[in-house]
């Protein structure tokens, strides 16, 4: 009864892949409760207490544990377009602060998954947690108002802003890749990107973090420790596909730019995988 009682609990809001794998590394770790509030909870991992709700509707939000340590707030749009963003990030975010306010809970830490589409930068800038962001479309302008809602809460909160997720379920590149679709060598046009499993493993290591006492930021860039040109990524997947590729397709479309992840290394996190070959290695021999 002792163990129960000083396990956390986390409240992930819209589990979906990236807050799926959170849980299973937060349970894997023992000293956590995690409650995934999702539509289709039978997705849930074994282990995760359900929360029925509906992040839109906030009279549908569930029945959420008597106490929440930690919220982690993390949706998915239904689709592509302007409503659909502003759905998933500020009005199903508002709604579920709404709920922490009007029921009286303290969480030690909100963080919520963010985007790098809040830069618009497209000349291979570096860029760091410092740099302004300019969004110059309707996906970085709603991060960026999300981001606004729970650093004006009153409770400590962290954004992530990850970019690039790629992993189980998604592979967007490996699929381009085997339609024979590379792309020119030049201008290089780089690209930032992020494992799942470590998009996960910075959020838990940010609570883990907070939970010992010492500083966690409000905000981090959650890209992996290489950013690459896209041709590189390309054709490194066809040496190992053993494909061939036609280079008269222009680029993913991707913003060029550079995203540093010196804060989130320096408060301690070690990458699953550190670069795209690390990673997309795992998928492919996966």
């Amino acid at each position: 009864m002792n163990d129960i009682m000083n396990k956390k609990n986390v409240l992930i809001a819209g589990c979906g892949d990236v807050g799926c794998e959170l849980a299973r590394q937060l349970l894997a770790d023992g000293g956590f409760s995690v409650w995934g509030l999702r539509r289709s909870v039978e997705k849930l991992p074994e282990g995760v207490h359900p929360v029925a709700g509906d992040l839109f509707d906030p009279d549908n939000l569930g029945q959420w544990p008597e106490k929440i340590d930690y919220l982690v707030y993390s949706a998915a749009t239904d689709g592509r377009g302007e409503e659909n963003y502003r759905k998933a990030y500020v009005n199903g975010l508002s709604n579920v602060l709404a709920r922490i306010q009007n029921e009286g809970y303290l969480p030690e830490r909100i963080l919520f998954t963010s985007s790098t589409s809040v830069y618009s930068q497209g000349n291979g800038e570096e860029i760091s947690e410092s740099t302004i962001p300019a969004p110059a479309s309707y996906t970085g302008l709603t991060m960026l108002e999300a981001e606004s809602l729970i650093i004006a809460s009153p409770y400590p909160a962290t954004a992530v802003r990850f970019g690039g997720i790629y992993g189980p379920g998604r592979n967007r590149m490996i699929n381009r890749v085997k339609a024979g679709e590379g792309c020119p060598a030049a201008p290089v046009i780089y690209g930032n990107r992020i494992h799942r499993d470590d998009c996960a493993g910075i959020l838990g290591h940010l609570i883990k973090r907070d939970m010992e006492g010492l500083s966690v930021d409000t905000l981090y860039l959650g890209v992996d420790n290489h950013p690459a040109p896209m041709y590189d990524v390309l054709h490194w997947l066809a040496e190992q596909l053993d494909v061939v590729l036609d280079d008269s397709h222009p680029s993913p479309a991707r913003a060029n730019k550079r995203c540093k992840n010196h804060r989130i290394v320096d408060a301690g996190y070690s990458f699953r995988f550190p670069d795209y070959k690390a990673g997309y290695k795992n998928l492919i021999t996966g």
